[in-house]
């Protein structure tokens, strides 16, 4: 994902840097590798590129607790070594090229081809192995960062039985006929991931539990203004679908998702390209949604780990995209604050407006949040909404920051509306200019936070309902939005008596400003 393609993504709940911390280090694949840097010294023989001598691969096995006559074992322990060298768990001194004479740069080996004696270099644990059980937590993430990236290049790597098949009579890849482009794959998994991560924090989405692989390959195949899929867009999702059952299973082990594969007898059965309908772009279940939850656990469902969720939220970082968390705006200003807010659910907010109370003398947090909210420009309603929001919790300790705004245009009638919810009775009447003024920012504010929902007419009913000849007068209000807000009453008033005049006030409305 591009940061131009998303520029604000919703924000993610994460777990304590702690908590994080402890999740990596209980990754299988990433405690293995630190297994590996532990046993790694004197004896332990490695190649050009780093690799673990092919002889040393049960031994290793054998440290990580894996049967040496299981033919996975010297898989698993081979990965783990290239995670462990990738990451600077351990050092390691490749063998010397010096036209196959022996000398102190390497340890000799076997004789190789021809035979010419194949040489090693060696390994020994790497300075960073200490920070696993003395770094802080964010040492520990850091690695398991670089030990994320190892295992995402692998991932897009295709298997070695393809890789083979496309070799040429020279040894090189014949990359046409093995139909992979490695940038390609590449973006391909980054994209299948932000899909994931999207569906996870986007409220109302999929976040409360696992999404069935057919809705994450339809993400990155099927067009979103697609209807129907073709059966060549259904055999796109079907292989998709089988690229991501391989590559999800080799990201589990390092503590990214939590995977159940595609089930191997739906694999056995089917006739040609699984026939696993999706009927619709990212986000979109379609058939899935309405088939029987195990028949669709059956095609392979994923979640993102919390674990998961902070390493993909890093790489976006990386990225450009602005990626936010709760809890990240802390230590900024109240503008910083409810701006930022202002983009964000109402359930975040709140939730990022709680953190932010939690640091503060109420007092003082009060008066610099209703200074905060003060502004003539577009988004000006929408931070009042959220000032309000934020006050709401707040106890007598705030009442003398919110009675000294009472005279003030932009923010008198919220601190009206405080102060009578908590049973003030000397609070003095608003004037009509401000009552008037006040229901055009509640409604401009309704509107930019939520957009035209269903309650939203019966607001303005109620708003309007009170006050005799309001069209009449509210065309008048000096606020930036009051033609957009009576364009929407319009639009949207339950009362088609009262619909006609707030068209006929917006009109006036906007013959009075000038463009």
């Amino acid at each position: 994902m591009s940061a131009d393609s998303h520029p604000t993504l919703p924000p993610v709940r994460l777990h304590s840097d702690a908590e994080l911390a402890r999740d990596a280090l209980g990754a299988p694949l990433f405690a293995r590798a630190v297994r590996l840097a532990r046993w790694a010294g004197p004896g332990t023989r490695v190649g050009v590129g780093g690799e673990l001598a092919g002889d040393q691969l049960p031994e290793a096995a054998a440290v990580l607790g894996l049967d040496a006559d299981d033919a996975d074992s010297a898989g698993y322990a081979s990965q783990a070594w290239r995670v462990a060298v990738d990451t600077g768990l351990v050092d390691v001194t490749e063998p010397e090229d010096d036209g196959g004479e022996s000398g102190d740069g390497g340890e000799s080996g076997a004789e190789g081809v021809g035979g010419a004696e194949e040489r090693f270099g060696t390994a020994a644990p790497g300075e960073d192995l200490a920070l696993v059980t003395s770094g802080a937590p964010g040492d520990v993430l850091d690695l398991w960062l670089a030990a994320l990236d190892t295992v995402l290049a692998d991932a897009a790597v295709p298997d070695l039985d393809d890789l083979v098949d496309a070799l040429d009579a020279g040894g090189e890849i014949d990359f046409d006929r093995l139909d992979w482009n490695p940038g390609r794959e590449a973006d391909f998994l980054d994209g299948v991931l932000a899909n994931l991560y999207l569906l996870t924090v986007t409220e109302g989405g999929a976040a409360d539990g696992p999404i069935p692989l057919p809705v994450l390959a339809a993400s990155m195949v099927v067009p979103d203004d697609m209807g129907e899929p073709t059966d060549a867009v259904l055999e796109q999702v079907s292989d998709a679908m089988m690229r991501l059952d391989d590559q999800f299973r080799q990201l589990e082990p390092i503590g990214l998702v939590q995977f159940r594969p595609v089930d191997e007898e739906l694999m056995a059965e089917a006739d040609g390209p699984l026939d696993a309908e999706t009927g619709g772009g990212a986000g979109s279940t379609g058939g899935v949604g309405e088939a029987d939850d195990e028949d669709v656990s059956r095609y392979g469902m994923v979640r993102l780990t919390p674990l998961g969720l902070y390493g993909i939220r890093a790489r976006m970082l990386e990225a450009g995209v602005d990626a936010p968390a709760v809890g990240e705006l802390a230590e900024k200003g109240a503008d910083v604050l409810l701006d930022a807010v202002s983009l964000y659910s109402e359930n975040a907010a709140q939730a990022e407006i709680e953190q932010w109370l939690a640091g503060r003398e109420q007092p003082a947090a009060a008066a610099e949040l209703l200074a905060a909210a003060r502004g003539d420009d577009e988004g000006g309603p929408l931070r009042r909404l959220r000032c309000q929001q934020a006050l709401a919790p707040a106890g007598p300790e705030a009442e003398p920051a919110v009675r000294s705004v009472l005279d003030d245009p932009e923010l008198g009638g919220l601190a009206r509306v405080w102060l009578a919810e908590r049973g003030v009775s000397d609070v003095p009447a608003p004037d009509p200019e401000m009552v008037f003024w006040l229901t055009v920012d509640t409604i401009a504010a309704q509107l930019a936070a939520d957009g035209e929902t269903e309650e939203l007419p019966l607001l303005m009913e109620t708003l309007t309902a009170h006050h005799a000849g309001f069209f009449e007068q509210v065309w008048r209000v000096e606020h930036p939005s009051t033609a957009y807000v009576l364009e929407a009453m319009g639009r949207l008033h339950p009362d088609r008596k009262a619909a006609k005049e707030a068209r006929k006030a917006a009109f006036k409305a906007r013959s009075r400003r000038p463009a």
